[in-house]
């Protein structure tokens, strides 16, 4: 029996394909090191082979994908070496993007962080709320900062973050100190202090650094 077609909207073929894919592997139905069958992928999205391949193209320059000459894709493997990488490049990013919010978000972007926050302060025992409420903090710090440029590397490196089979917010207890240095990042927004919101800001996300490492041995 012929596997049903997906239905996909008005945007580029290879655009929902892509994201198609992209979430099966933050789902891991797709994990790191898997070979993709483009035949078989092309077969149940009732789609042909090209615009899977411009999507595996578009999932490869995120870093989700990797492609080797003459054996196809593959869901990228991420090693220490790459999880050190991306939290220091995302250290840096997001630091500097605390500090700016700090000094010029509005009276409204401030309540909608505090609103955020107050979701992860009662998510505590939901990790997956956690997880959710924890990234949406993060993305729209960045996004309240502006600079078009970052938000892109930032949502990139997130991508690839995802793809560490174990998240640092699994570490025993890294719930609980990940939520009181959100505490320390508020508080420094609150007093509209750039120096310490950087500085709280890199100072968690290595520490998150510290606690994906310590899950992977």
């Amino acid at each position: 029996m012929p596997a049903a077609s997906v239905s996909f909207s008005r945007r580029a073929l290879y655009e929902d394909v892509a994201e198609s894919l992209r979430q099966r592997i933050f789902a891991n139905q797709l994990q790191p090191g898997d070979w993709i069958d483009e035949v078989a992928i092309a077969q149940e999205l009732g789609i042909s082979r090209t615009p899977l391949r411009e999507a595996l193209k578009v999932l490869a320059a995120e870093g989700l994908v990797t492609m080797k000459v003459r054996r196809g894709a593959y869901v990228t493997e991420v090693d220490e070496d790459d999880l050190r990488g991306v939290y220091q490049m995302l250290s840096l990013l997001e630091a500097d993007a605390a500090a700016q919010v700090a000094e010029t978000a509005t009276p409204e972007e401030w309540a909608e962080l505090k609103g955020i926050h107050d979701m992860l302060e009662q998510s505590t025992a939901d990790r997956e709320h956690y997880f959710r409420a924890n990234e949406l903090f993060h993305r729209r710090l960045v996004e309240m900062a502006g600079n078009r440029w970052r938000q892109q590397i930032v949502t990139d490196l997130r991508k690839v973050m995802k793809l560490n089979r174990h998240n640092s917010l699994f570490r025993k207890g890294r719930i609980e100190e990940s939520l009181v240095e959100h505490r320390q990042i508020m508080q420094a927004l609150e007093q509209h202090d750039a120096s310490l919101a950087r500085a709280s800001m890199a100072t968690h996300l290595l520490h998150g650094l510290d606690a994906a490492i310590a899950q992977n041995h």
